[in-house]
């Protein structure tokens, strides 16, 4: 379906999770669409950005910085005031992007469906994909001094879960939890980028790269592959086959690339799909949560 330059996008339904450059370059500048650059850390870039692009920003507003972890979920009335801050109305369409590819974009298109809204979707590839495609950027960082909004923040439960869900998950025969993190950080062999944290993982977790779920050139991979890798992990739902996890929960370092898998997931067609917010920047921390770093 084409929708006509600066029609209304109010009637129009997303694709997925998942759009292409060329299905918002079509559709840039139409009332309605609200384009958001989730960028963090040194992905954030304060000279382009895709046109009209306003700041999503986790390193900011939409994290909680009174919580232990960085990029953790900030209470409904917060994420409500940013939401209206930037203008986001309840009926808008909502695509995200990052200047990494598929990074910190999947965290606020994760952040918005537990607040209630699914009318967003994830840029495939980001930033360098719309610049390969020779798509225009503006020389401005992503920016937004326009009228408020009415976006009212909805949660719903059990999509961002804490560390006594994913322990309860981890002894759980229905239940898979899968750590995005390098697996050289999985094993413990290499150091965590945050200072104070244990090496190694939980115990009973599994290991999926959040990289190893796109192709070289930081697309999505195709469903079809993505929904072998994560059976793969989860068990097969064939005859004979072992019977396929139900439920995943879904780690990282700080609960963003965790975002990628869930991305992914819901590509591959899983339906039970939790995001642990605090990662290992909460269970690494010197506790009694259990690590080990056998494989």
């Amino acid at each position: 379906m084409t929708t006509p330059q600066n029609a209304p996008l109010e009637a129009e339904a997303l694709p997925g999770p998942l759009v292409g450059v060329d299905w918002l370059a079509r559709r840039l500048g139409a009332p309605g669409l609200v384009v958001f650059d989730a960028s963090v850390g040194a992905h954030r870039a304060a000279d382009h950005r895709i046109p009209g692009a306003r700041p999503f920003d986790l390193d900011g507003d939409l994290s909680d910085h009174t919580a232990p972890a960085p990029h953790t979920m900030p209470g409904a009335p917060e994420f409500t005031e940013a939401m209206r801050a930037l203008g986001v109305e309840d009926r808008d369409t909502v695509v995200v992007y990052d200047g990494a590819g598929i990074y910190s974009s999947a965290r606020a298109w994760w952040m918005l469906r537990a607040m209630g809204f699914d009318r967003a979707a994830v840029l495939d590839g980001g930033l360098p994909a719309w610049s390969a495609a020779g798509l225009p950027v503006e020389a401005a960082a992503p920016t937004y001094g326009g009228p408020r909004g009415s976006f009212t923040a909805r949660p719903r439960a059990g999509l961002l879960v804490d560390s006594a869900t994913v322990a309860r998950a981890l002894t759980d025969p229905a239940a898979t939890v899968l750590d995005a993190r390098t697996r050289e950080r999985f094993a413990g062999t290499a150091p965590e980028p945050r200072p104070g944290l244990r090496g190694g993982h939980m115990p009973g977790a599994l290991n999926l790269p959040f990289a190893e779920l796109q192709d070289r050139d930081g697309l999505m991979r195709p469903a079809g592959e993505l929904r072998a890798t994560f059976r793969a992990l989860t068990g097969e739902r064939e005859p004979g086959g072992e019977q396929e996890r139900e439920r995943l929960y879904l780690s990282c370092g700080s609960g963003v690339t965790a975002c990628v898998l869930a991305l992914g997931a819901e590509l591959a067609g899983y339906e039970g799909i939790a995001v642990y917010d605090g990662s290992w920047s909460e269970w690494g921390m010197p506790s009694e949560l259990p690590v080990t770093t056998d494989l």
